[in-house]
């Protein structure tokens, strides 16, 4: 089932240490007004969510995973993978994710969502980073409408561009996918959300590495704000 959104703002901070990514974000988000974009590492960002990409049973042994499990402390990867548990049977899949309180005021909650099934796997010729990212966010308006106002701003890192080999402009055009389906409208069904992206964005690995796909609403919904 989809639904209209409810998050009328929020503010959108991408953030990579990879100066390629960050290129490639300021070209794919050229007119999107609101994002703000720069190099960096996303520990330095004051928000209220930090955006993980993850592996599918949270397992935080590997890039912006382990920087966060670090920064946060070994509890984070507990809160993370108990959340995995009790929704998914241990295994989260690509398309999902999850939001847990972080137990520091910066950031006050963590969103996981895997880009892959295991660590380190390569996700180059898939659709997994449009569905993290979508995924993610429709976690924002899961939180949101559970406690209103509770993640006004989140913070997200170049989704496989790092372990899983996907090219920046890939990546960048796939986030810019995932961010326009979050602004125009809400999911509550994950198995939906992935079904939409999966159809729509079937063969675009033929389209030009600048090519970005906005999704439009399953049949039957509107995505009036």
């Amino acid at each position: 089932m989809t639904e209209n959104c409810v998050d009328t703002a929020l503010r959108v901070v991408l953030t990579d240490v990879n100066a390629g990514v960050v290129e490639a974000w300021r070209a794919a988000f050229a007119d999107v007004p609101g994002i703000e974009i720069r190099r960096g590492s996303i520990l330095d960002e004051d928000v209220d969510a930090w955006v993980t990409p993850t592996n599918a049973a949270g397992r935080m042994d590997g890039g912006v995973d382990a920087v966060i499990k670090r920064h946060l402390g070994a509890g984070i990867q507990l809160r993370v993978r108990r959340a995995i548990r009790d929704r998914f049977d241990g295994s989260m899949p690509v398309g999902s994710a999850v939001c847990v309180p972080s137990g520091a005021t910066v950031p006050r909650f963590v969103i996981s969502t895997p880009t892959m099934v295991t660590s380190s796997q390569n996700v180059s010729e898939t659709l997994n980073v449009a569905m993290a990212c979508a995924a993610a966010f429709q976690a924002v308006h899961r939180q949101n409408r559970k406690a209103p106002g509770s993640v006004r701003s989140v913070a997200l890192v170049g989704m496989g561009a790092r372990t899983g080999g996907v090219p920046a402009r890939v990546c960048a055009n796939l986030m810019w996918t995932g961010y326009t389906l979050f602004h125009d409208h809400w999911f509550q069904d994950d198995d939906e959300l992935r079904a939409v992206i999966t159809e729509q964005l079937a063969g675009i690995e033929q389209a030009p590495p600048t090519a970005r796909v906005r999704i439009t609403p399953p049949k039957g919904h509107s995505f009036r704000r």
